[in-house]
């Protein structure tokens, strides 16, 4: 995660970098689409078992079974097909946060509105295969991190909104300050939970949702009382 400093898009005058990232081409055919989509997966497999480090074009072609001269017609270096795969999640990202909008969150108890805001937000981080990899490569190489600052400026935005339609009725800034500890929060833990299986899952799960529940309830424009039972309790 970045810091709270502002954030811009990357200089426009780096026209290299954005070359560096650029797919070579924009798949128009359905088997050039399957191609370029079955590069982008078998790259996430492989992230999982070699990691970043060793991940490189003649492993990807190799697995995928192409040469790297073809890999090289739908992507330039491996940055470019991490740079896809996190637009690709991002886009997941998205698509959730728009499902969330139609809610009738006014309507909704608090703890309800957080149990199902964290069980549909962790299904994209279970969805995404090497998320834990692919989160630090955003993270920590200059190509990508792009990536990270669009991933938090999306996340703060959206659920901003969100609590004041949840009743948490402050000033913008403060909703933002309040949708970033809630970003940072559930994002480390997501990225605990997706390596974590069976009962050990399912209890941080349900203490992660209780940490966001008290955040929130605290700022809500209606004292909330602790309820005597939580909707994720069993």
């Amino acid at each position: 995660m970045e810091s709270d400093q502002p954030r811009g898009n990357l200089p426009s005058a780096n026209k290299k970098a954005e070359e560096y990232l650029t797919p070579r081409r924009d798949p128009v055919q359905q088997r050039s689409r399957q191609r370029a989509q079955q590069i982008i997966d078998v790259t996430g497999e492989l992230l999982e078992r070699v990691g970043f480090d060793d991940l490189n074009t003649t492993l990807i072609a190799k697995e995928v079974g192409i040469s790297v001269g073809t890999l090289y017609h739908y992507f330039p270096n491996k940055h470019a097909i991490l740079y896809a795969m996190g637009l690709r999640w991002l886009d997941g990202i998205e698509a959730i946060l728009g499902q969330i909008d139609k809610w009738p969150l006014e309507e909704l108890l608090l703890e309800d509105a957080v149990d199902r805001l964290i069980t549909l937000n962790f299904k994209v981080y279970k969805k995404q295969k090497a998320i834990l990899t692919l989160v630090q490569a955003m993270f920590s190489v200059p190509e990508l991190r792009e990536l990270d600052m669009q991933h938090d400026e999306l996340i703060i935005s959206r659920m901003a909104l969100v609590f004041k339609r949840l009743g948490i009725h402050k000033h913008i800034t403060e909703r933002e300050r309040l949708a970033r500890f809630y970003l940072e929060m559930t994002h480390s833990l997501f990225l605990v939970l997706v390596n974590q299986t069976g009962e050990r899952a399912k209890r941080t799960l349900s203490d992660l949702k209780l940490m966001a529940y008290t955040l929130l309830a605290q700022h809500h424009k209606e004292l909330v009382d602790l309820p005597t039972r939580f909707p994720w309790d069993t």
